[in-house]
């Protein structure tokens, strides 16, 4: 079995509501201020699962018109 979880990441793109569901090992809130980048078409997804790449940050992510990020998870 794996120890992924199903977490719902909510957040908006210049004002408009956005939210989506990732299965991931761990969620905190840098990594859903990354994920929702990714949504976003900003953020890069790494190769592979193993290729390490630079998360986008929360201020970046507001540069580009991401805010109100929240996550929880899915039951």
């Amino acid at each position: 079995m794996s120890d992924d979880n199903l977490y719902i990441i909510d957040y908006a793109l210049h004002g408009q509501p956005k939210s989506f569901i990732i299965r991931a090992a761990h969620m905190d809130n840098a990594e859903a201020w990354h994920w929702a980048s990714c949504d976003a078409g900003i953020g890069r997804i790494g190769r592979y699962g193993r290729e390490k790449i630079k998360k986008v940050s929360k201020p970046l992510a507001e540069r580009y018109g991401i805010t109100a990020v929240s996550w929880r998870q899915s039951h």
